[in-house]
């Protein structure tokens, strides 16, 4: 817990210097990765960083500062830096700053968990990465083997002048593994699990109890050999099945990031785009088909964006984005929902204590259909099945797309056929969702973590999360 008199200094040299709105938030991070590549251990790293930011609203604009050395000196400082700045932008803002309403609260959570990481010796660790890296080598022209675990824990706290005093322990877990044939760099036939970047939770060790890693390994190294002599994908419209793995990249990329209310607004314009979802569809924008139904809940326990208030002092919850297909709210920041009418979504988060909070994809989740993965292929005749996702392009205002995936196989009168090498499809947003006319079930349904969305200038990288089941959509254009 920060010391008292250090955040209150902040506070109350913020107010002194005439700021009509400042918080203070102090961050302690600690991160450990290990990996092992091709027989030998290949990171083993252990980081630790600390320091506190402030941000201030003067004269109706933000100033932000931060510093890693914590005294009332150094905060007391920091203030006056934010107020400078906030006051020089000021001459430039064409109108005030107003944000949304929120409680002040008083409040502390920690990240649930089964086995602290930390707790576990690094030999442990490494031995178990080992084993996994072997279990792939299951023929000589396999080339490139790794396995690899990350955990971070983050003790944060916030204090705002409103009287907001927060701590929250988070706790944040990756593991993963990949093989592959590599001929050359653009002759590669590679196959990973659970995804290319594994998967990732909050919570503690126990996610490498979370897969069944010695049926699966071997099975990814068979399908690697199978692929370098597998056919070539075809290229036409068809129907197309995808994997969830699949349809979280598909909504982080098409679903969050368009969702962004500071991107709507042009704040990322300069740097990695808009959105074709602008405030004036709200409400309007059929957005995809009927049986689709988008949240945004950051309350939801291993997901990898779960927390109880975000970095502006909010508090998470579930809000509805999109409601049977009908664009229903954005994510959003109390700068932003204000400009909308609406309470803000806790989607302001900052990388470290050295940025700035923006909009964030937090667990972005579409909630489970009916069908399951085999009714999904029984129903189509001439079509598709990819997963595992490798190769992702979208354009600056979130409409036109191309992903790809590690493997697919042909779908034949309802039934898996031959394996094709990856496959690519492609759409545009609002015509690609609408066409989705089956969800998997809840048996399937899983919470697949990203751990490096980045976005904003300076840029910041952020880990957020998809929920889903694997869907099937109509008339796809593939290749």
């Amino acid at each position: 817990m920060p010391q008292e008199n250090i955040y209150n200094a902040a506070l109350d040299e913020a107010k002194r210097l005439g700021a009509s709105y400042a918080d203070y938030r102090e961050e302690d991070i600690t991160e450990q990765s290990l990996s092992v590549s091709d027989g030998s251990p290949e990171l083993l790293n252990r980081t630790y960083s600390n320091g506190f930011a402030v941000r201030v609203i003067a004269d109706g604009a933000w100033g932000f500062a931060a510093d890693s050395i914590i005294n009332e000196d150094s905060v007391k400082k920091a203030v006056a830096t934010a107020v400078e700045i906030a006051r020089a932008s000021a001459r430039i803002n064409k109108s005030a700053l107003d944000l949304a309403e929120r409680p002040a609260v008083e409040d502390s959570y920690t990240t649930p968990f089964e086995k602290n990481p930390f707790a576990v010796p690094f030999a442990e660790k490494l031995e178990l990465l080992s084993e996994l890296e072997q279990m792939m080598r299951t023929s000589s022209q396999i080339n490139s083997t790794s396995a690899f675990m990350t955990f971070i824990r983050t003790q944060k706290f916030y204090a705002s002048l409103d009287g907001s005093r927060i701590s929250q322990d988070l706790y944040q877990a990756g593991c993963g593994a990949s093989c592959g044939v590599i001929k050359s760099h653009r002759d590669r036939t590679e196959r990973s699990f659970p995804t290319p970047n594994g998967q990732w939770i909050t919570g503690g060790y126990e996610i490498v109890d979370m897969f069944d890693f010695k049926n699966e390994l071997p099975k990814i190294a068979e399908e690697t050999m199978q692929l370098l002599t597998a056919k070539e994908c075809p290229k036409k419209e068809m129907d197309l099945v995808l994997g969830g793995d699949l349809v979280s990249l598909q909504i982080h990329e098409s679903v969050g990031h368009p969702l962004e209310l500071d991107r709507v607004f042009g704040y990322e314009r300069n740097f990695s785009g808009v959105s074709f979802a602008t405030t004036d569809k709200l409400g309007k924008l059929k957005y995809g088909s009927d049986i689709l139904t988008f949240v945004a809940d950051s309350t939801y326990t291993g997901g990898l964006a779960t927390y109880a208030y975000d970095d502006e002092g909010v508090k998470t919850g579930r809000d509805v984005l999109i409601d049977k297909g009908i664009l229903v709210n954005y994510l959003s920041d109390r700068e932003t929902a204000q400009r909308i009418g609406k309470r803000s979504t806790a989607c302001a988060r900052a990388e470290g204590w050295m940025n700035t909070p923006i909009v964030r994809i937090p667990n972005v989740l579409l909630l489970p259909g009916e069908s399951s993965l085999d009714q999904m292929i029984s129903g189509i005749d001439d079509g598709i099945y990819i997963k595992a996702p490798n190769s992702w392009s979208i354009d600056d205002n979130r409409e036109g797309f191309t992903l790809g995936g590690e493997i697919g196989w042909e779908i034949k009168n309802g039934k898996i056929g031959d394996m094709v090498k990856p496959p690519r499809y492609s759409g545009n947003t609002v015509d690609f969702w609408n066409s989705c006319d089956a969800v998997g079930n809840s048996d399937e349904w899983v919470v697949w973590g990203t751990p490096n969305c980045g976005k904003g200038q300076p840029g910041q990288n952020m880990r957020t999360a998809q929920g889903c089941a694997p869907c099937r959509f109509r008339k796809v254009k593939i290749g």
